[in-house]
């Protein structure tokens, strides 16, 4: 089994002057939980190379035993470090595909036309597509061949209005998660802010915020 994943490149919080990225436990409980279930991981990003990391994630109230496992593991470091091209990678090559959040998605891989047919691709192809917080929103301009977008009809949740207040944030990113999911058909739903919750429709998994991250892998597991 083969599994994409697919983190950001952008590292710039709106114009804050404050940096952004991916959060570094929806990438490390989801990459550890797939590695040691024999899976071959293959990590890509727009730019391709090291990914930034929201350094809001590495602060000690948000370390897990995932966070501290990659910290001591050379080798997923530099695999990290070393991400190819979205471009670079083809849709047909893997199984599945599974985006991490952070903020970072919001900005890039939502308009990324290389993700957006990964995801169209994928789907059409009956494999999983996996996402976790606000990589929800990779989904939003994915269609459909009949033109509709692929989230209409679907029960679906990523990050929620409530929890980006929580972070004061509401103001400052570019679309809301919640909302946008919500604007283009999507059945959405949400937990108690920062309580697992993780959807399953078919073969679109969606896990809420952080806290879903390890669920969300262990469901796109049961697919493949």
């Amino acid at each position: 089994m083969k599994v994409l994943m697919v983190l950001t490149s952008h590292d710039q919080l709106g114009d804050t002057g404050l940096k952004t990225g991916f959060w570094l436990e929806e990438f490390a409980a989801p990459y550890f939980i797939l590695l040691d279930s024999g899976v071959d991981i293959i990590l890509a990003s727009p730019q391709g190379g090291q990914p930034p990391l929201d350094p809001k994630s590495d602060e000690p109230d948000f370390q897990t035993e995932a966070t501290a496992r990659f910290k001591s593991d050379p080798e997923a470091q530099d695999r990290l470090a070393n991400t190819f091209k979205l471009s670079e990678v083809v849709a047909a090559d893997f199984d599945g595909v599974m985006y991490p959040g952070g903020h970072g998605p919001l900005w890039d891989l939502t308009q990324d036309s290389y993700s957006i047919a990964m995801i169209e691709s994928l789907l059409a192809g009956e494999k999983p597509v996996a996402t976790v917080c606000h990589a929800s929103a990779v989904l939003l301009n994915a269609k459909l061949p009949n033109g509709d977008f692929i989230v209409k009809g679907k029960k679906v949740t990523g990050f929620s209005n409530s929890e980006e207040a929580a972070v004061q944030l509401t103001d400052v990113v570019p679309l809301l998660v919640e909302d946008e999911l919500i604007a283009r058909g999507g059945e959405y739903s949400k937990a108690d802010d920062w309580h697992s919750h993780v959807i399953r429709d078919g073969n679109l998994i969606t896990g809420q915020n952080p806290a879903s991250s390890a669920a969300v892998a262990k469901t796109l597991l049961s697919i493949l």
